[in-house]
C-alpha cells in the first residue's frame, strides 16, 4: 500500500473511530496492522498469533489459502479479543475496503469489552499463548516431536469439552479429591500426585461416587485426576483448556457479535464522507457480508436483522407495550443493553419473533434419501430448532459421571441426550484418544435408535453394548 493510501486509511480509521464513539459505542483501543494474505491466513488458521503449532493448523491454513487463491472466499479481517485489541487488514485491499473492515472491527471490540460473557476472558491471551507455545516447543525437544504431537492429537480431539462456568461453581468442601488449581500451571509441580490420588481413593467410601456431581469440564477433570500423566502432559491439557475457555465466549455469541459489528459498520460508513462511487463500493461490500445463504444461516445477516428489529420495536412500542411501561424512542438503548447481557441462545429465544421467522423465510430441513426436504415451518419450532443448534455450540453435551467406575479407576462418561444422536464411529475413535490420556478403560453412555448404548474402549478394542433401563 502506497504512502499516500496509508495516510488516507489512517485518516479514515480515525474518522470511523469518532463516529463509533458518537453512536454510543465504547470499543477497546485497536492496533491495526496491514499484512499480506499469507500472514492473514496463518493467523486465521491458528486463531491467535504465536499459538502452538499442530498439523491441524496447517490443514486449516491450506484450506483457507486455496479457497482464497481460487477466488472462492476471502478473509477481510481478523480481530483479537485483547486490551488493546489487535486487528489485521489485507495489504491488497483498497482503502475503502479496509475502512469498511475497521468500522466492522470497532463493533467487535465494543462487544468484546461490554458483553457479560467476555468478562472472564484473559485479555492478554496473545502473550500467554506465545508463552505456552514456547513451553510446548521445549517439550518437543525433550520428549520428541512425535510423542508430543501424539498427545496433542488426543487432547485436541476433546478440546470442546470444557465448562466455561466453572468459576461460578464452588468446589465441595467435603470432596477429598478436589485439589483446586490456583493457576493454570500449578499442577505440574505436584510431584506427589499419584500418592495423594491413591490416599484419596482409599479414603473414599465404597458407595460414594467420584466425582460427587457429574462434571462437564472433562479437560480439567483429566488434568486433576489422570494419575499416569507426566507433568508436561498435564501442562498441555491445561494449556488447551485455557485457550478453549478464551474462545468459548466467541462461540457463545457468534450471531450477536457479527450482527453488532455489521450494524456498526453500516452506520459508520453511511456517515463517512463518501462520493457516489465509493458509496456503491461500500453497498456492494455490505450486501456481500449480509447476503442470505440458502444452505446455512448467515450469522451476520441473522444478527443484524434481529438487532434492527429490536431497535424498531423499542422505538415504536404498541399501545399495550406503552401501557406496560415501555417508552418510545428507546431502541438504541435496548440494542446496547442486549449486546451487554445476552448470548446467542437467549438472544434468539427472546427476540427471534414470528414476523422475523416469516420475513427471513426460516425453516427446518433434513436429508431424506438423496434430497433435502423441509420438515418444519411452524415459527416456534423453527426458533427452538435454531436455538438448540446454538446450545453447547452444536457439540454433544458430555459429563464425567464416574471416575472410579467398577471401583477400578475406569472412566464413565454420559451423553446428556437432547434429540441429536452421536456418530458412533467418530465417538469410538475419540474414546481411543481418551484412553490415551486416562490410561484405563473408558466408557460412553449415549442414545442411538432410541436405545441406551454403552461404548467402551479397554485399550485394545472397541465394544458396544445395549443397556436395559434397569442397568446401573
Amino acid at each position: 500500500m502506497a504512502d499516500k493510501e496509508t495516510e488516507q486509511l489512517e485518516a479514515n480509521i480515525a474518522r470511523a473511530w469518532d463516529l463509533a464513539i458518537a453512536m454510543g459505542l465504547d470499543p477497546f483501543p485497536v492496533n491495526f496492522e496491514i499484512v499480506p494474505p499469507s500472514i492473514m491466513y496463518e493467523f486465521g488458521s491458528y486463531g491467535l498469533p504465536g499459538r502452538f503449532s499442530h498439523w491441524t493448523r496447517g490443514k486449516a491454513y491450506y484450506r483457507m489459502k486455496m479457497s482464497y487463491d481460487f477466488g472462492l472466499s476471502k478473509i477481510y479481517e481478523l480481530v483479537i479479543n485483547s486490551n488493546p485489541s489487535w486487528a489485521f487488514l489485507l495489504e491488497n485491499n483498497s482503502v475503502l475496503e479496509n475502512t469498511f473492515v475497521a468500522a466492522h472491527v470497532f463493533g467487535h471490540t465494543d462487544f468484546f469489552k461490554h458483553n457479560a460473557y467476555f468478562a472472564h476472558t484473559a485479555r492478554n491471551m496473545v502473550d500467554r499463548a506465545s508463552a505456552s507455545a514456547e513451553r510446548i516447543h521445549k517439550y518437543e525437544f525433550e520428549h520428541g516431536r512425535i510423542e508430543v504431537e501424539r498427545f496433542l492429537d488426543a487432547v485436541l480431539a476433546i478440546e470442546e469439552h470444557v465448562d466455561y462456568y466453572t468459576h461460578l461453581k464452588p468446589s465441595s468442601p467435603d470432596d477429598e479429591t478436589a485439589k483446586p488449581i490456583e493457576t493454570p500451571y500449578d499442577d505440574i509441580w505436584l510431584l506427589d500426585r499419584e500418592a495423594r490420588e491413591k490416599q484419596a481413593q482409599e479414603r473414599r467410601p465404597a458407595n460414594r461416587k467420584f466425582p460427587k456431581e457429574p462434571t462437564k469440564d472433562i479437560l480439567l477433570f483429566l488434568a486433576e485426576h489422570a494419575s499416569g500423566l507426566e507433568p508436561w502432559q498435564r501442562d498441555i491439557l491445561l494449556t488447551v483448556r485455557e485457550e478453549m475457555l478464551y474462545f468459548v465466549p466467541q462461540m457463545q455469541t457468534k450471531v450477536m457479535n457479527e450482527g453488532m459489528a455489521s450494524l456498526a459498520h453500516s452506520r459508520i460508513m453511511r456517515n463517512m464522507d463518501l462520493d457516489s462511487e465509493q458509496y456503491m463500493q461500500f453497498a456492494t461490500l455490505h450486501t456481500g457480508v449480509l447476503s442470505p445463504n440458502k444452505y446455512s444461516l448467515n450469522p451476520y445477516y441473522l444478527g443484524y436483522t434481529v438487532l434492527q428489529d429490536i431497535e424498531r420495536r423499542w422505538d415504536n412500542p404498541t399501545a399495550d407495550e406503552i401501557a406496560q411501561g415501555r417508552q418510545p424512542g428507546q431502541g438504541w438503548a435496548k440494542v446496547l443493553e442486549v449486546r451487554e447481557t445476552d448470548n446467542d441462545v437467549s438472544f434468539l429465544r427472546n427476540y427471534l419473533t414470528e414476523d422475523l421467522v416469516k420475513e427471513l423465510d426460516l425453516y427446518l430441513y433434513r436429508k431424506e434419501g438423496e434430497e433435502w426436504v423441509i420438515v418444519e415451518k411452524d415459527w416456534r419450532k423453527v426458533r427452538d430448532g435454531i436455538v438448540a443448534g446454538r446450545t453447547n455450540f452444536g457439540y454433544p453435551y458430555l459429563v464425567v459421571d464416574d471416575g472410579d467406575y467398577r471401583r477400578n479407576s475406569e472412566l464413565y462418561i454420559k451423553h446428556l441426550y437432547e434429540g441429536q444422536e452421536m456418530d458412533l464411529s467418530y465417538a469410538e475413535k475419540t474414546l481411543t484418544y481418551l484412553y490415551q490420556i486416562w490410561g484405563r478403560p473408558v466408557h460412553l453412555e449415549t442414545i442411538f435408535d432410541e436405545r441406551r448404548v454403552l461404548l467402551t474402549f479397554d485399550g485394545t478394542q472397541n465394544t458396544r453394548k445395549l443397556l436395559d433401563e434397569d442397568d446401573e
